[in-house]
């Protein structure tokens, strides 16, 4: 009985954080990741806040735990449908498009999470940066290895060099973002897919 009794608080306590966390990763990706707030939270949750400071320890913690969510998320809507596709040049299509489609469909209320949370972190130190820093890192890493693979398959020319291509690619992604929120258009998601089809011509 006292397990069961544990487990059931467990599962509570699972289930509050997680929706917790679907309304801090919009409220960060808008307001930025200092923006969140305990007292917000816990607002918005209907809890008090030592509530979520019980789930979530310090504003720090929340942020970190901000952070992994959101990354969750982005391997969902973008990193998934690219491993789903075979091929090199197929995947590496699929995933760009997924994540024009993750930034216009604002699968994140204020467009691509980590953009936002790297115009607000990129120039600090500290725990927060060093975890963002990790998530586009494994994002540009897989992007980077998917070029590769492009290479090892003969899609894309030998003498490719994957790292300046990884670097072209996200610059015209996160341009596509930057420019779509400040405007309000879709435009830049369509000039963006142009781009991408015109550095991959280039490359082969």
């Amino acid at each position: 009985m006292a397990r069961m009794t544990i487990d059931g608080r467990r599962a509570r306590g699972e289930t509050s954080r997680r929706a917790i966390m679907n309304r801090a990763v919009h409220i960060a990706s808008v307001d930025g990741l200092g923006g969140l707030s305990i007292g917000g939270l816990a607002t918005e949750a209907s809890m008090s806040k030592g509530g979520i400071v019980a789930l979530f320890g310090t504003k720090e913690q929340l942020q970190l735990a901000t952070i992994a969510a959101a990354a969750d998320i982005f391997r969902e809507s973008v990193v998934l449908p690219g491993l789903a596709v075979e091929g090199g040049l197929t995947r590496l299509r699929a995933l760009t498009d997924a994540w024009l489609a993750y930034s216009e469909n604002r699968v994140f209320a204020g467009g691509c999470f980590f953009a936002a949370a790297n115009a607000e972190f990129g120039s600090r130190q500290g725990p927060v940066r060093d975890a963002i820093a990790a998530s586009m890192t494994e994002w540009q890493e897989f992007l980077h290895g998917t070029i590769e693979r492009a290479v090892a398959r003969g899609e894309l020319p030998a003498h490719t060099d994957a790292g300046q291509l990884t670097f072209e690619i996200t610059s015209v992604l996160d341009g596509a973002n930057s420019t779509s929120l400040l405007f309000g258009s879709s435009e830049p998601y369509a000039r963006a897919r142009v781009a991408i089809e015109k550095l991959l011509a280039q490359s082969s």
